[in-house]
Protein backbone atom coordinates (compact mmCIF):
# COMPACT_ATOMS: atom_id res chain seq x y z
CA UNK A 1 0.00 0.00 0.00
CA UNK A 2 1.35 3.44 -0.94
CA UNK A 3 2.42 5.84 1.80
CA UNK A 4 0.00 8.74 2.41
CA UNK A 5 2.68 11.33 1.70
CA UNK A 6 3.26 9.72 -1.71
CA UNK A 7 -0.46 9.83 -2.46
CA UNK A 8 -0.60 13.52 -1.52
CA UNK A 9 2.35 14.27 -3.82
CA UNK A 10 0.60 12.46 -6.66
CA UNK A 11 -2.61 14.43 -5.99
CA UNK A 12 -0.66 17.68 -6.12
CA UNK A 13 1.01 16.63 -9.39
CA UNK A 14 -2.30 15.71 -11.01
CA UNK A 15 -3.98 18.88 -9.75
CA UNK A 16 -1.19 21.00 -11.22
CA UNK A 17 -1.57 19.22 -14.53
CA UNK A 18 -5.32 19.68 -14.50
CA UNK A 19 -5.12 23.43 -13.89
CA UNK A 20 -2.29 23.83 -16.41
CA UNK A 21 -4.64 22.43 -19.03
CA UNK A 22 -7.40 24.93 -18.30
CA UNK A 23 -5.99 27.74 -20.45
CA UNK A 24 -8.80 29.71 -22.05
CA UNK A 25 -9.57 29.93 -25.74
CA UNK A 26 -8.27 32.80 -27.87
CA UNK A 27 -9.99 36.09 -27.12
CA UNK A 28 -12.19 37.33 -29.96
CA UNK A 29 -13.39 40.96 -29.51
CA UNK A 30 -17.14 41.25 -29.49
CA UNK A 31 -17.66 37.51 -29.17
CA UNK A 32 -15.64 36.23 -26.23
CA UNK A 33 -17.42 37.09 -23.00
CA UNK A 34 -15.73 39.35 -20.45
CA UNK A 35 -17.58 38.18 -17.31
CA UNK A 36 -17.97 40.15 -14.12
CA UNK A 37 -15.72 37.68 -12.33
CA UNK A 38 -13.54 34.65 -12.99
CA UNK A 39 -12.11 32.18 -10.47
CA UNK A 40 -9.11 33.59 -8.65
CA UNK A 41 -7.85 30.26 -7.33
CA UNK A 42 -5.48 27.74 -8.86
CA UNK A 43 -3.91 24.38 -8.11
CA UNK A 44 -2.50 25.52 -4.77
CA UNK A 45 -5.93 26.17 -3.24
CA UNK A 46 -7.43 23.05 -4.82
CA UNK A 47 -4.61 20.85 -3.51
CA UNK A 48 -4.87 22.35 -0.02
CA UNK A 49 -8.64 21.82 -0.06
CA UNK A 50 -8.29 18.18 -1.11
CA UNK A 51 -5.69 17.59 1.59
CA UNK A 52 -8.06 19.16 4.10
CA UNK A 53 -10.90 16.87 3.06
CA UNK A 54 -8.63 13.84 3.36
CA UNK A 55 -7.76 14.72 6.95
CA UNK A 56 -11.55 14.59 7.70
CA UNK A 57 -11.19 17.73 9.87
CA UNK A 58 -13.38 19.94 7.74
CA UNK A 59 -14.99 22.40 10.13
CA UNK A 60 -13.24 25.44 11.65
CA UNK A 61 -9.74 24.50 12.76
CA UNK A 62 -6.05 25.31 12.45
CA UNK A 63 -6.21 26.47 8.82
CA UNK A 64 -8.96 28.95 9.61
CA UNK A 65 -6.87 30.19 12.52
CA UNK A 66 -3.81 30.50 10.29
CA UNK A 67 -5.73 32.52 7.71
CA UNK A 68 -7.16 34.76 10.46
CA UNK A 69 -3.63 35.53 11.64
CA UNK A 70 -2.35 36.18 8.10
CA UNK A 71 -5.24 38.45 7.22
CA UNK A 72 -5.09 40.41 10.47
CA UNK A 73 -1.39 41.03 9.85
CA UNK A 74 -2.15 42.16 6.28
CA UNK A 75 -4.82 44.65 7.42
CA UNK A 76 -2.72 45.80 10.37
CA UNK A 77 -4.95 44.95 13.33
CA UNK A 78 -4.43 42.43 16.13
CA UNK A 79 -7.69 40.51 15.74
CA UNK A 80 -9.35 38.81 12.78
CA UNK A 81 -12.30 36.45 13.28
CA UNK A 82 -13.40 34.48 10.22
CA UNK A 83 -17.06 33.72 9.54
CA UNK A 84 -19.06 32.09 6.75
CA UNK A 85 -19.77 35.27 4.72
CA UNK A 86 -19.38 39.04 4.61
CA UNK A 87 -23.08 39.37 5.33
CA UNK A 88 -22.61 37.27 8.47
CA UNK A 89 -19.68 39.49 9.38
CA UNK A 90 -21.99 42.52 9.35
CA UNK A 91 -24.64 40.69 11.36
CA UNK A 92 -22.04 39.58 13.89
CA UNK A 93 -20.55 43.07 14.22
CA UNK A 94 -23.96 44.61 14.89
CA UNK A 95 -24.89 41.79 17.28
CA UNK A 96 -21.72 42.40 19.28
CA UNK A 97 -22.53 46.10 19.60
CA UNK A 98 -26.09 45.40 20.82
CA UNK A 99 -25.03 42.60 23.18
CA UNK A 100 -25.61 43.19 26.92
CA UNK A 101 -21.87 42.76 27.50
CA UNK A 102 -20.82 45.35 24.89
CA UNK A 103 -18.67 48.13 26.40
CA UNK A 104 -20.65 50.82 24.49
CA UNK A 105 -24.01 49.23 23.81
CA UNK A 106 -26.44 50.10 21.01
CA UNK A 107 -30.01 49.63 22.23
CA UNK A 108 -33.30 49.00 20.41
CA UNK A 109 -34.44 52.17 18.66
CA UNK A 110 -30.96 53.69 18.49
CA UNK A 111 -29.91 54.97 15.08
CA UNK A 112 -27.02 53.88 12.87
CA UNK A 113 -26.04 56.13 9.95
CA UNK A 114 -25.14 54.34 6.73
CA UNK A 115 -25.08 55.16 2.99
CA UNK A 116 -28.14 54.87 0.75
CA UNK A 117 -25.98 53.18 -1.92
CA UNK A 118 -24.53 49.90 -0.71
CA UNK A 119 -25.34 46.20 -0.60
CA UNK A 120 -28.50 45.21 1.28
CA UNK A 121 -26.69 43.28 4.00
CA UNK A 122 -24.99 46.43 5.17
CA UNK A 123 -28.42 47.69 6.20
CA UNK A 124 -30.40 44.56 7.08
CA UNK A 125 -28.30 43.66 10.16
CA UNK A 126 -28.88 47.12 11.64
CA UNK A 127 -32.61 46.46 11.55
CA UNK A 128 -32.23 42.80 12.57
CA UNK A 129 -30.66 43.75 15.91
CA UNK A 130 -33.40 46.29 16.66
CA UNK A 131 -31.57 49.47 15.68
CA UNK A 132 -32.81 51.96 13.06
CA UNK A 133 -30.85 52.46 9.82
CA UNK A 134 -30.52 56.09 8.74
CA UNK A 135 -29.89 56.35 4.99
CA UNK A 136 -27.80 59.34 3.92
CA UNK A 137 -26.72 60.40 0.47
CA UNK A 138 -23.45 59.59 -1.27
CA UNK A 139 -20.97 61.70 -3.21
CA UNK A 140 -21.46 61.13 -6.92
CA UNK A 141 -17.71 61.45 -7.50
CA UNK A 142 -16.96 58.37 -5.38
CA UNK A 143 -20.27 56.60 -4.60
CA UNK A 144 -19.19 56.78 -0.96
CA UNK A 145 -21.12 58.20 1.97
CA UNK A 146 -21.18 62.01 2.12
CA UNK A 147 -19.31 63.27 5.16
CA UNK A 148 -21.30 66.49 4.99
CA UNK A 149 -24.58 64.58 5.14
CA UNK A 150 -23.39 62.47 8.09
CA UNK A 151 -22.98 65.62 10.16
CA UNK A 152 -26.48 66.79 9.24
CA UNK A 153 -28.09 63.42 10.00
CA UNK A 154 -26.84 63.07 13.59
CA UNK A 155 -29.51 63.26 16.31
CA UNK A 156 -29.70 62.37 19.99
CA UNK A 157 -30.60 58.83 18.92
CA UNK A 158 -27.47 58.37 16.79
CA UNK A 159 -25.11 55.81 18.29
CA UNK A 160 -23.00 54.59 15.37
CA UNK A 161 -21.86 55.17 11.79
CA UNK A 162 -21.46 52.30 9.34
CA UNK A 163 -19.61 53.72 6.32
CA UNK A 164 -18.94 51.54 3.28
CA UNK A 165 -15.79 51.58 1.16
CA UNK A 166 -17.77 50.99 -2.03
CA UNK A 167 -16.42 49.32 -5.16
CA UNK A 168 -12.89 49.25 -3.79
CA UNK A 169 -12.75 53.03 -3.29
CA UNK A 170 -11.79 54.15 0.24
CA UNK A 171 -14.26 56.58 1.76
CA UNK A 172 -13.11 59.63 3.74
CA UNK A 173 -12.69 57.54 6.86
CA UNK A 174 -10.40 60.06 8.55
CA UNK A 175 -13.14 62.70 8.58
CA UNK A 176 -15.70 60.11 9.64
CA UNK A 177 -13.55 59.04 12.59
CA UNK A 178 -13.22 62.68 13.63
CA UNK A 179 -17.02 63.11 13.54
CA UNK A 180 -17.38 59.93 15.59
CA UNK A 181 -14.89 61.15 18.14
CA UNK A 182 -16.69 64.48 18.60
CA UNK A 183 -20.09 62.83 18.98
CA UNK A 184 -18.94 59.72 20.88
CA UNK A 185 -20.14 57.37 18.13
CA UNK A 186 -19.10 53.83 17.26
CA UNK A 187 -17.72 53.21 13.75
CA UNK A 188 -18.13 49.94 11.86
CA UNK A 189 -16.27 49.93 8.54
CA UNK A 190 -17.92 47.81 5.86
CA UNK A 191 -14.91 46.99 3.69
CA UNK A 192 -16.43 43.90 2.09
CA UNK A 193 -15.67 45.14 -1.45
CA UNK A 194 -12.37 46.84 -0.67
CA UNK A 195 -9.85 44.28 0.48
CA UNK A 196 -6.41 45.90 0.25
CA UNK A 197 -7.59 49.49 -0.26
CA UNK A 198 -5.52 52.11 1.56
CA UNK A 199 -5.54 55.69 2.78
CA UNK A 200 -2.09 57.22 3.22
CA UNK A 201 -0.57 53.74 3.38
CA UNK A 202 -3.00 52.44 5.99
CA UNK A 203 -5.42 49.65 5.08
CA UNK A 204 -9.15 50.25 5.26
CA UNK A 205 -10.60 48.12 8.03
CA UNK A 206 -7.98 49.32 10.51
CA UNK A 207 -9.69 52.61 11.43
CA UNK A 208 -13.06 51.76 12.97
CA UNK A 209 -14.04 50.04 16.20
CA UNK A 210 -14.99 47.04 14.05
CA UNK A 211 -14.58 46.26 10.36
CA UNK A 212 -15.99 43.63 8.03
CA UNK A 213 -14.69 41.92 4.90
CA UNK A 214 -16.07 39.44 2.38
CA UNK A 215 -14.33 36.62 0.53
CA UNK A 216 -17.25 35.66 -1.69
CA UNK A 217 -16.45 33.99 -5.01
CA UNK A 218 -16.60 37.27 -6.98
CA UNK A 219 -14.41 39.35 -4.65
CA UNK A 220 -10.74 40.30 -4.77
CA UNK A 221 -9.79 37.02 -3.15
CA UNK A 222 -12.10 34.15 -2.36
CA UNK A 223 -12.58 31.43 0.21
CA UNK A 224 -15.63 30.34 -1.88
CA UNK A 225 -17.92 31.74 0.81
CA UNK A 226 -16.44 33.57 3.78
CA UNK A 227 -15.94 36.80 5.65
CA UNK A 228 -13.99 38.37 8.49
CA UNK A 229 -14.64 40.68 11.43
CA UNK A 230 -11.62 42.78 12.40
CA UNK A 231 -10.91 44.87 15.48
CA UNK A 232 -8.09 46.37 17.53
CA UNK A 233 -10.23 46.23 20.68
CA UNK A 234 -9.44 43.17 22.83
CA UNK A 235 -12.83 43.14 24.56
CA UNK A 236 -14.78 43.41 21.31
CA UNK A 237 -12.65 40.63 19.83
CA UNK A 238 -13.66 38.32 22.66
CA UNK A 239 -17.32 39.08 22.09
CA UNK A 240 -16.94 38.48 18.35
CA UNK A 241 -15.34 35.07 18.98
CA UNK A 242 -18.00 34.09 21.50
CA UNK A 243 -21.02 35.15 19.43
CA UNK A 244 -19.60 33.54 16.29
CA UNK A 245 -20.12 30.12 17.87
CA UNK A 246 -23.17 29.85 20.12
CA UNK A 247 -21.78 32.06 22.88
CA UNK A 248 -19.57 29.31 24.26
CA UNK A 249 -16.17 29.81 25.86
CA UNK A 250 -13.93 27.52 23.79
CA UNK A 251 -12.07 30.26 21.91
CA UNK A 252 -11.86 32.82 24.70
CA UNK A 253 -8.66 33.89 26.39
CA UNK A 254 -10.19 33.57 29.89
CA UNK A 255 -11.90 30.21 29.26
CA UNK A 256 -10.00 28.46 32.08
CA UNK A 257 -11.03 31.13 34.56
CA UNK A 258 -14.67 30.92 33.48
CA UNK A 259 -14.61 27.11 33.55
CA UNK A 260 -13.30 27.20 37.11
CA UNK A 261 -16.23 29.41 38.13
CA UNK A 262 -18.73 26.94 36.68
CA UNK A 263 -17.07 23.64 37.56
CA UNK A 264 -20.36 21.74 37.55
CA UNK A 265 -20.75 22.38 33.77
CA UNK A 266 -18.66 20.57 31.17
CA UNK A 267 -16.31 23.32 29.93
CA UNK A 268 -16.64 22.07 26.36
CA UNK A 269 -20.30 23.04 26.47
CA UNK A 270 -20.27 26.10 28.67
CA UNK A 271 -22.25 29.05 27.29
CA UNK A 272 -21.86 32.54 28.71
CA UNK A 273 -23.52 34.55 25.96
CA UNK A 274 -26.17 34.41 23.23
CA UNK A 275 -24.73 33.68 19.80
CA UNK A 276 -25.03 32.08 16.39
CA UNK A 277 -23.34 29.40 14.36
CA UNK A 278 -21.41 31.47 11.80
CA UNK A 279 -18.37 29.21 11.60
CA UNK A 280 -16.43 28.93 8.33
CA UNK A 281 -15.19 25.60 7.05
CA UNK A 282 -11.60 24.47 7.18
CA UNK A 283 -11.70 24.29 3.37
CA UNK A 284 -12.37 28.05 3.35
CA UNK A 285 -9.39 28.59 5.61
CA UNK A 286 -7.27 26.46 3.29
CA UNK A 287 -8.25 28.65 0.34
CA UNK A 288 -7.53 31.86 2.28
CA UNK A 289 -4.02 30.79 3.25
CA UNK A 290 -3.03 30.75 -0.44
CA UNK A 291 -5.24 33.57 -1.73
CA UNK A 292 -3.78 36.19 0.62
CA UNK A 293 -0.36 35.88 -1.02
CA UNK A 294 -1.86 36.56 -4.45
CA UNK A 295 -3.97 39.55 -3.41
CA UNK A 296 -1.60 42.44 -4.16
CA UNK A 297 -0.81 41.03 -7.58
CA UNK A 298 -4.52 40.80 -8.38
CA UNK A 299 -5.02 44.37 -7.18
CA UNK A 300 -2.26 45.75 -9.41
CA UNK A 301 -3.91 44.20 -12.47
CA UNK A 302 -7.20 45.89 -11.54
CA UNK A 303 -5.48 49.23 -11.00
CA UNK A 304 -3.64 49.00 -14.34
CA UNK A 305 -6.91 48.22 -16.11
CA UNK A 306 -8.68 51.16 -14.46
CA UNK A 307 -5.90 53.64 -15.27
CA UNK A 308 -6.03 52.58 -18.91
CA UNK A 309 -9.80 52.87 -19.19
CA UNK A 310 -10.00 56.25 -17.49
CA UNK A 311 -7.33 57.66 -19.77
CA UNK A 312 -8.76 56.18 -22.97
CA UNK A 313 -12.41 57.01 -22.23
CA UNK A 314 -11.68 60.59 -21.20
CA UNK A 315 -12.61 61.71 -24.72
CA UNK A 316 -16.24 60.97 -23.79
CA UNK A 317 -16.23 62.98 -20.56
CA UNK A 318 -18.93 65.29 -21.95
CA UNK A 319 -21.32 62.37 -21.55
CA UNK A 320 -19.74 60.15 -18.92
CA UNK A 321 -18.55 60.60 -15.34
CA UNK A 322 -15.34 58.59 -15.07
CA UNK A 323 -13.57 57.62 -11.86
CA UNK A 324 -9.97 57.91 -10.77
CA UNK A 325 -7.85 57.01 -7.79
CA UNK A 326 -7.80 59.95 -5.37
CA UNK A 327 -4.42 61.28 -4.20
CA UNK A 328 -3.25 59.54 -1.05
CA UNK A 329 -5.44 56.49 -1.61
CA UNK A 330 -5.08 53.04 -3.10
CA UNK A 331 -8.25 52.23 -5.02
CA UNK A 332 -8.64 48.47 -5.54
CA UNK A 333 -11.40 48.65 -8.19
CA UNK A 334 -14.00 45.98 -7.40
CA UNK A 335 -15.31 46.81 -10.89
CA UNK A 336 -15.01 49.75 -13.26
CA UNK A 337 -17.93 52.17 -12.72
CA UNK A 338 -19.41 54.59 -15.24
CA UNK A 339 -22.15 57.19 -14.78
CA UNK A 340 -24.02 58.49 -17.81
CA UNK A 341 -24.50 62.20 -17.24
CA UNK A 342 -28.12 63.35 -17.10
CA UNK A 343 -28.80 65.08 -20.40
CA UNK A 344 -26.51 62.85 -22.46
CA UNK A 345 -27.93 62.03 -25.93
CA UNK A 346 -28.33 58.37 -24.91
CA UNK A 347 -29.57 56.49 -21.87
CA UNK A 348 -27.70 54.22 -19.52
CA UNK A 349 -29.81 51.34 -20.77
CA UNK A 350 -28.86 52.00 -24.39
CA UNK A 351 -25.16 51.98 -23.52
CA UNK A 352 -25.46 48.91 -21.30
CA UNK A 353 -27.45 47.02 -23.93
CA UNK A 354 -24.78 47.75 -26.54
CA UNK A 355 -21.91 46.67 -24.24
CA UNK A 356 -23.74 43.47 -23.32
CA UNK A 357 -24.25 42.76 -27.04
CA UNK A 358 -20.44 42.81 -27.30
CA UNK A 359 -20.22 40.21 -24.47
CA UNK A 360 -19.04 42.72 -21.86
CA UNK A 361 -20.97 41.86 -18.70
CA UNK A 362 -22.34 44.80 -16.67
CA UNK A 363 -24.43 45.32 -13.57
CA UNK A 364 -25.98 48.16 -11.53
CA UNK A 365 -23.98 49.77 -8.72
CA UNK A 366 -25.10 47.25 -6.13
CA UNK A 367 -28.63 48.01 -4.89
CA UNK A 368 -28.71 51.50 -6.40
CA UNK A 369 -30.74 53.74 -4.11
CA UNK A 370 -31.80 51.50 -1.24
CA UNK A 371 -34.65 53.85 -0.37
CA UNK A 372 -36.35 52.79 -3.61
CA UNK A 373 -36.07 49.06 -2.94
CA UNK A 374 -39.43 47.51 -1.95
CA UNK A 375 -37.80 45.46 0.82
CA UNK A 376 -37.21 48.67 2.75
CA UNK A 377 -40.97 49.00 3.24
CA UNK A 378 -40.73 46.00 5.57
CA UNK A 379 -38.46 47.69 8.07
CA UNK A 380 -38.32 50.79 10.21
CA UNK A 381 -35.70 53.20 8.91
CA UNK A 382 -35.12 56.90 8.44
CA UNK A 383 -34.20 58.66 5.23
CA UNK A 384 -32.12 61.79 5.64
CA UNK A 385 -33.02 64.25 2.87
CA UNK A 386 -34.10 63.44 -0.68
CA UNK A 387 -30.95 61.47 -1.58
CA UNK A 388 -30.48 63.18 -4.98
CA UNK A 389 -27.14 61.56 -5.76
CA UNK A 390 -28.37 58.09 -4.80
CA UNK A 391 -31.27 58.63 -7.18
CA UNK A 392 -28.82 59.47 -9.97
CA UNK A 393 -26.84 56.31 -9.21
CA UNK A 394 -30.08 54.32 -9.39
CA UNK A 395 -30.83 55.59 -12.90
CA UNK A 396 -27.51 56.54 -14.51
CA UNK A 397 -24.69 54.41 -13.08
CA UNK A 398 -23.39 50.90 -13.73
CA UNK A 399 -20.12 49.04 -13.66
CA UNK A 400 -18.43 46.43 -15.81
CA UNK A 401 -15.89 43.71 -15.22
CA UNK A 402 -12.47 44.46 -13.77
CA UNK A 403 -10.47 41.57 -12.35
CA UNK A 404 -7.23 39.61 -12.59
CA UNK A 405 -8.50 37.75 -15.66
CA UNK A 406 -8.55 40.88 -17.82
CA UNK A 407 -5.41 41.60 -19.81
CA UNK A 408 -4.25 43.84 -22.65
CA UNK A 409 -6.57 42.37 -25.30
CA UNK A 410 -9.67 42.66 -23.14
CA UNK A 411 -8.75 46.17 -21.97
CA UNK A 412 -8.40 47.41 -25.50
CA UNK A 413 -11.57 45.67 -26.63
CA UNK A 414 -13.59 47.50 -23.96
CA UNK A 415 -12.38 50.86 -25.29
CA UNK A 416 -13.21 49.74 -28.83
CA UNK A 417 -16.78 48.92 -27.73
CA UNK A 418 -17.26 52.36 -26.19
CA UNK A 419 -15.90 54.10 -29.29
CA UNK A 420 -18.12 52.03 -31.54
CA UNK A 421 -21.17 52.98 -29.49
CA UNK A 422 -20.26 56.66 -29.36
CA UNK A 423 -19.72 56.75 -33.13
CA UNK A 424 -23.40 55.96 -33.55
CA UNK A 425 -24.63 58.62 -31.13
CA UNK A 426 -26.34 61.65 -32.64
CA UNK A 427 -24.66 64.66 -31.12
Amino acid sequence: MRDRSEILKEIEKLTREYFAGRAGARFIPGKTKIPLNVPSYDWQEATEAIETLLTTWVTMGKKVQRFEEMYARYIGVPHGVMVNSGSSANLLAMSVLTNPLAPQRIRPGDEVITPAVTWVTTVYPIMQVGAVPVLVDVDLESFNISVREIEKAITKKTKAIMPVHLLGNPCDIGSIMEIARRHNLIVVEDACESTGAEINGRKVGSFGDLATFSFFFSHHITTIEGGMVMTSNDDLAELVKSLRVFGWIRDLRNRDEVAEKYRDIDSRFLFTNIGYNLRPTEVSGAFGMHQIGKLDGFIEIRRENARFWTEQLREFSDYLILYEERPGTRHVWFGYPVTVKPGAPFTRQELVTFLESKALETRPVFTGNLDEQPAMRLMKYRRHGDLPNARVVQRQSFFFANHQGIGKEEREAVVKYFREFMAGVKR
